[in-house]
């Protein structure tokens, strides 16, 4: 499923404030960049996983945040190093930005 216009435009609002933003659509969904880096990733589904690394996978854990696994073609399940974005963070940009900024310093 492809992300509608309107989608990517919530995205890029939802992380405004970290400043200079880029997007890119990728496999049916959407990579979001800051200074060239990506930090995270909205899905054709809608969800918004944020990159995981280091001592901030502990943190997106203890919120109770998933990490996303990919499932191939053929069967073999693969962990990715992003977690979904904490619910209350989807309707509260101050707060996704506060998100994205704890996974840019680990990046």
């Amino acid at each position: 499923m492809s992300l509608s216009a309107e989608a990517i435009e919530q995205t890029v609002e939802l992380f405004s404030g970290l400043g200079d933003i880029t997007t890119r659509r990728m496999m049916g969904g959407l990579c979001v960049y800051y200074r060239d880096t990506i930090f995270a990733m909205r899905h054709g589904d809608g969800s918004v996983r944020i990159k995981g690394a280091g001592d901030f996978i502990a943190e997106l854990e203890a919120a109770g945040c998933v990490q996303w696994t990919y499932v191939r073609k053929n069967g073999k399940a693969d962990n990715m190093p992003y977690w979904s974005l904490p619910e209350a963070a989807m309707d509260d940009p101050e707060l996704a930005c506060d998100w994205a900024r704890r996974a840019l310093e680990h990046l």
